[in-house]
């Protein structure tokens, strides 16, 4: 980190400490790459120590599996020593935790190696080698995020999540009910607190909606002209929903799947890219026939397969698709169609973006942000055509042609040529050992559902 970099970051801290003399402690944030924050608290007198010097973590932290364990066949743990690495504060990301009882404030740090270069697997810098190749075309990616989530009772039944009562009638909600205002007045308190400590944290929060399902709704959040940023948004929004949730004795799932029968949870992505002039490259009054769309679109149709393991990471994530809940199962565009995998929203012809609506809430955003912009860079460079948008039902026009599991959807990212232009290989490796690790153990288990069926029947 350089000396005017670390000056002008030591006057954000002076600044913020000045601000709020009331915070005792600071929470120290890094994602995993599952998604998952971990790091460590520390005294708001350390503060300026971690901006002048860092903290160390280990490697390890981004070889961990979903239950936190260092995935040894990754090479980032025993084999070196689970040695430490250092890392650095992330400027403008500072701010209080409202939910706390102890005044508490949070810092998200990324990962670097001990001479000072970014560290390979940490998912912000997979991401940031990604927007180098837009940066080193003059063009600025904007983008936003909209995040599905379920409001869960604290108390489950035979470990199986239920739908919290309603502080206002006391009920549960039973029905799907898309959009229903009343629904937003059942959790309201809940609700506006999260748009309030959304706003406290500099989250770009806008609207919460009601989703298909009971208890589900979706956070919007505004697009901003920087990709990481906007990545960063999202995974201290997740944190800010989980906690105050607890503040209101109810709990949050960002399980892609968590009831048979209803919606999952999503993760849709708008983005849009800024020529030199500050020109969305995108704008049309024709979207059909821009050019710039229809390759970024075929780039993205033609890499999602290989994407797929970073859109849907887990096993749990592929139980989310059908076409009754709008997750699209093949490589599809359409103009203002939900029923496909990219959507060009209408409206204003300076707004034309492409909505990537495949991703489910359990991928880590910096890694489905880079998986959709390599797609995209891919595209552009190459002048790759979509084909026709479809019209009308995409699920009775196209069959289902993308990985619907995780072991295929692993195999794809690992055999992707593209994607190793775009995402180092190195960590491809990584990521893959990770997930199948967590893809053995689970095949491993029996189910309940197994002994219901065999234990006396066979």
């Amino acid at each position: 980190m350089s000396v005017p970099l670390r000056a002008v970051q030591l006057n954000e801290a002076n600044a913020f400490l000045k601000k709020h003399p009331e915070v005792l402690y600071v929470d120290l944030l890094i994602a995993d790459m599952n998604g998952v924050v971990r790091g460590k608290r520390i005294e708001r007198t350390s503060l300026h120590k971690v901006y002048e010097k860092g903290i160390n973590l280990p490697a390890s932290l981004f070889a961990l599996d979903i239950n936190g364990s260092t995935v040894e066949s990754t090479g980032l743990g025993l084999d070196i020593g689970d040695s430490d690495r250092i890392c650095y504060p992330i400027p403008g990301t500072l701010s209080i935790e409202p939910w706390q009882k102890r005044p508490t404030a949070q810092l998200l740090m990324t990962m670097h190696e001990l001479e000072g270069e970014p560290f390979f697997a940490d998912p912000r810098e997979v991401l940031a080698n990604v927007v180098r190749k837009f940066d080193e075309l003059g063009l600025t990616i904007c983008a936003a995020f909209e995040l599905e989530f379920y409001l869960i009772d604290q108390d489950n039944v035979n470990g199986r999540p239920q739908s919290p009562r309603s502080p206002v009638s006391g009920k549960r909600p039973v029905s799907t009910q898309v959009y229903l205002i009343d629904d937003l007045d059942e959790y309201v308190d809940c609700l506006q607190d999260i748009l309030e400590g959304a706003k406290e944290q500099g989250i770009p929060a806008d609207a919460i909606v009601k989703e298909s399902a009971p208890a589900q709704f979706e956070v919007n959040l505004h697009h901003v002209s920087d990709p990481i940023k906007a990545c960063d948004y999202a995974v201290l929004l997740k944190r800010l929903v989980k906690n105050i949730a607890y503040d209101h004795e109810m709990d949050t799932t960002f399980m892609a799947k968590p009831y048979p029968g209803q919606a999952g949870n999503g993760l849709h992505v708008h983005i849009s890219i800024l020529d030199k002039e500050g020109n969305n490259i995108f704008a049309s009054e024709d979207p059909e026939q821009n050019a710039a769309l229809r390759h970024a679109i075929g780039g993205v149709l033609e890499t999602l397969p290989a994407q797929m393991a970073f859109l849907c990471p887990n096993v749990n994530s592929y139980r989310r698709f059908g076409a009754q809940f709008y997750v699209p199962n093949s490589p599809s565009w359409g103009i203002d169609n939900r029923t496909v995998a990219v959507r060009v929203p209408t409206g204003s012809p300076d707004a034309v973006r492409i909505e990537h609506r495949v991703a489910g809430a359990d991928a880590n955003p910096y890694l489905l942000m880079a998986s959709v912009l390599a797609g995209i860079h891919h595209g552009l460079t190459n002048e790759i055509e979509p084909g026709a948008p479809v019209e009308g039902n995409s699920y009775e026009q196209n069959e289902q042609s993308l990985p619907n599991n995780l072991r295929d959807a692993l195999r794809e990212l690992d055999d992707s040529e593209v994607m190793a232009r775009y995402i180092d290989p190195m960590y491809i490796d990584v990521f893959v050992a990770c997930k199948e690790s967590e893809l053995a153990e689970f095949e491993n288990s029996i189910s309940d559902l197994e002994y219901n069926w065999y234990l006396h029947t066979v």
